[in-house]
């Protein structure tokens, strides 16, 4: 998985030494529960700096530049600390806002000139050092990302499926795999809060091929243990990091081998902000995908970014209208106009049509009217753990 062994989690015991003057240190730790004491030794004599508790930020300049330590850090009490690496404070950075990006980086500077300033600069730099403390939000979204790379790591991530169903005749072609996330003492994540959070750390490249090999797996067992069809296709969603990542293509392929799944049973479900992110980037990789036999979906067409003069130039099989509009067609004529225009743009480019969000008869009555290839929604199924879709394959059959 390329995945660190470990959490990032440290637990230090009463009079352990966290960091050490003089050191190259790799990682900042917010400190999750304890107590903390900074210190300097000079001339063979210790002074203490300051004492830190639950909240705090210590080692913070070891992911700022390569220089070393500036002090020493001791646990005062039983401690627990997540690491905060350089490499991911460098990716949230570049992806800062310029002017905060550039207030940070003279805040750092001085703030480095004040530790490396006289023994007066002492109440400072403590001063400093405290006002470092991450707010409240900033602390959660540290503390939920080491929980999501033990998530990975820990089998707490879940597919659920939704299915897909053919206006044509009604039958079910394929699921969407729509990832969950049990928290052991927190429950059910939402993932509005831990996708976000995921492509932020970069995580999400992690979780994304996580999600791959399940759902191909469960293509597979449905053929092998519970002799369903073998034509169902699985449509997964997957990121601008995803696509970047140099092996996207033959990671997807390696998947496959030995499951006798044809690659075009796996649909690759992007977004329109990817393409406008790096269209040229985004071409390629799809084309690879392409010949590799696997299919792609642009998702939630129409609330995006998309440029009609250069959709054409993009590899994709079918495109899926948001259901905001489909939830609006009926009582908004600029909705149903929309939603007609996208599906007769998606014919003429040579695309089939999903339509999401579908939750009455009505609704679905009227995308069938208007050609719509395929729907899903809760009025055919809800997301459903892999358990309960079986039973409801084998009822629905």
């Amino acid at each position: 998985m390329n995945l660190v062994n470990r959490t990032k989690r440290q637990v230090f015991e009463t009079g352990d030494i966290i960091m050490r003057q003089g050191e190259i240190g790799e990682n900042a730790y917010l400190i999750e529960e304890g107590q903390v004491e900074i210190f300097i030794v000079t001339n063979g004599q210790e002074q203490v700096l300051g004492r830190r508790g639950t909240g705090a930020i210590v080692g913070e300049m070891a992911i700022v530049d390569n220089k070393v330590r500036t002090a020493n850090v001791r646990a005062l009490a039983p401690s627990t600390l997540l690491a905060i690496s350089r490499e991911d404070f460098g990716r949230r950075l570049a992806h800062a806002d310029p002017v905060m990006k550039m207030v940070m980086q003279v805040i750092l500077a001085r703030y480095r000139a004040v530790l490396h300033g006289t023994d007066s600069s002492h109440e400072s730099a403590e001063d400093a050092e405290k006002s470092g403390n991450v707010s409240q939000k900033a602390f959660e979204t540290i503390r939920m990302t080491h929980d999501f790379r033990e998530a990975i790591l820990g089998y707490q991530l879940r597919l659920h499926y939704q299915p897909i169903i053919e206006m044509a005749n009604k039958r079910v072609v394929g699921f969407e795999g729509l990832m969950r996330w049990h928290h052991p003492i927190k429950g059910m994540i939402s993932p509005a809060t831990f996708i976000p959070l995921a492509e932020d750390s970069g995580l999400i490249v992690h979780a994304s091929r996580w999600a791959l090999r399940e759902g191909v797996y469960m293509l597979n067992r449905l053929r092998v243990e519970h002799g369903l069809p073998e034509d169902y296709f699985i449509s997964l969603n997957f990121t601008g990091l995803d696509l970047s990542a140099e092996d996207f293509a033959d990671n997807v392929s390696e998947n496959l081998q030995g499951t006798g799944i044809s690659p075009s049973r796996i649909k690759l479900e992007i977004t329109e902000r990817m393409l406008i992110d790096d269209p040229e980037g985004a071409i390629s990789t799809l084309k690879r995908c392409r010949d590799a036999g696997l299919t792609v979906a642009l998702d939630d067409f129409g609330t995006g970014y998309s440029s009609l003069s250069y959709l054409h130039r993009f590899p994709i099989d079918t495109m899926k209208i948001d259901r905001s509009f489909i939830v609006e067609m009926m009582t908004n004529p600029a909705s149903l106009t929309l939603v007609k225009t996208i599906i007769s743009l998606a014919k003429g480019l040579g695309m089939s049509v999903v339509a999401e969000g579908v939750e009455k008869q009505e609704e679905a009555d009227l995308l069938s009217a208007h050609n719509c290839d395929m729907v899903q929604g809760y009025l055919f199924g809800r997301p459903m753990a892999e358990p309960d879709l079986i039973l409801w394959l084998n009822n629905r059959d």
